[in-house]
């Protein structure tokens, strides 16, 4: 008897290792290639009413930073090269609102079918779905992935895993601890019995099978089963004989469930997203330095700094990542810098799926001409404008002596790096706040 884990960690959030954006670019999708050289697709059943939320949305079109919570459990699995194609069951009433999703976040590998009156109803149009593929490119898969849409925080290395399995096995499934015990009930409400906790396990997703033996499974299974029951891995298992590989999965397999769930995973999600960024330097040793003093004052915060000169060439990688970008200027005052960036992000959609920060950190000595008195004013133009494609321009003058310079730089992240990490979105201790304040106002122009 497994109990199934919609809501068996009270202690959640758990931050994800690889969140939907594979944590910035880090995630080896060639190893995971390597390993999966077989056709996979998804299916994702979307058709609930989320009750237990309390809103009169279903909890999985619920937005969160300008993007509704299903599109980004899609985008997870978009952005792992391997998965073939993306079967969506919804809601006969919510096709429309599904295709405008998919259509408006250029979402490329999904395509939505109508669901059923249950979860194993929608699941089992999905999979057939997946035997009808228009698309000639995309054929049968060798394994179905059946996921809930209201997971968004999906592991590419546990992903894989289940795949394998499922290749190897039939069938395959998540499993985690269970945290609370369980217990059975007599029907006047009275305790009957309890089950040893270390004997069981909470059921998870996702879960993967062979095409073959989750067909059959719909295609054999009773009209009880479709209408009252929630477990795939036990219809393989009655009606093909399957005996699942279980794999324990991480903690990040959470469920939005109730609407403190959904808050829960837009923090996650903006923390997420603040743990990255490229800082662009011209070449220009002055601003290297800066940048890498940078990098190792936010190493110890868990961010990721690359450095580049540009973002051309093979520097271009970086805009295919999920991360913010710094542009130091050093004795100049030159906006055609953020611009380029700007123009960049916007040829590669980087901000349609979520808001990207943009700083421009100007570096300016005390010997040099004064900075225009036009730049401040075209900075906040350039952010205005920019703002409405969501992206978000921050701007950062700071001005030393030549003498000064170098030794100040290497003291700027206590200073700068702060006030950026702020408005990236990366919390700072409030004691810690006010006391740099004091110390950045006294060198900003």
């Amino acid at each position: 008897m497994n109990t199934r884990g919609d809501n068996c960690e009270p202690h959640r959030p758990a931050h994800p290792r690889i969140f939907t954006m594979c944590e910035a670019g880090k995630s080896d999708h060639h190893s995971a290639e390597r390993c999966v050289d077989f056709p996979v697709s998804v299916v994702l059943p979307a058709g609930g009413t989320g009750e237990r939320t309390g809103l009169q949305t279903p909890k999985q079109f619920c937005t969160f930073l300008g993007r509704p919570l299903i599109s980004y459990t899609i985008q997870a699995f978009e952005s792992m090269p391997w998965i073939q194609s993306i079967v969506v069951a919804v809601a006969k009433e919510n096709m429309d609102l599904m295709t405008d999703i998919i259509q408006r976040f250029k979402h490329r590998k999904v395509r939505a079918v109508p669901g059923g009156s249950t979860r194993h109803r929608s699941i089992c149009n999905g999979v057939l779905a997946l035997g009808e593929e228009e698309r000639p490119a995309v054929g049968r898969p060798k394994v179905v992935i059946i996921h809930d849409a209201v997971r968004p925080f999906v592991e590419e290395d546990f992903l894989c895993k289940i795949a394998m399995a499922a290749k190897e096995q039939g069938a395959a499934g998540a499993i985690r601890p269970l945290v609370s015990t369980v217990i059975a009930t007599t029907s006047e409400g009275y305790l009957d019995h309890s089950l040893e906790r270390a004997k069981y396990r909470a059921s998870e997703m996702p879960q993967g099978f062979t095409y073959d033996v989750i067909s059959q499974a719909y295609q054999r299974c009773s009209e009880s089963d479709f209408e009252f029951g929630t477990e795939c891995l036990h219809l393989a298992l009655q009606y093909c004989g399957t005996n699942a590989k279980l794999i324990e999965g991480p903690p990040t397999l959470w469920k939005v469930t109730y609407k403190r769930d959904l808050a829960a995973a837009e923090s996650i999600i903006k923390e997420t997203l603040s743990r990255s960024a490229c800082v662009i330097t011209g070449g220009l040793a002055e601003a290297v330095n800066l940048a890498d003093a940078l990098r190792k004052a936010v190493g110890a915060l868990d961010m990721e700094l690359d450095i580049v000169p540009d973002l051309m060439g093979d520097n271009a990688r970086c805009l295919l990542k999920e991360w913010n970008f710094i542009q130091v200027s050093v004795s100049h005052s030159c906006l055609s810098e953020v611009e380029a960036i700007l123009v960049a992000l916007e040829a590669e959609n980087r901000a349609l799926l979520h808001p990207v920060v943009v700083i421009w950190v100007h570096f300016s000595r005390t010997d040099e001409l004064p900075v225009s008195e036009r730049a401040p004013t075209a900075i906040t133009e350039l952010a205005s404008t920019a703002k409405h494609r969501n992206i978000l321009i921050y701007g950062i003058q700071l001005k030393q002596s030549k003498v000064m310079l170098l030794s100040y730089i290497s003291h700027l992240y206590i200073l700068g790096c702060t006030h950026i990490l702020i408005c990236i979105g990366i919390n700072v201790p409030s004691s810690a706040t006010k006391r740099m304040d004091r110390n950045f106002k006294s060198s900003v122009i």
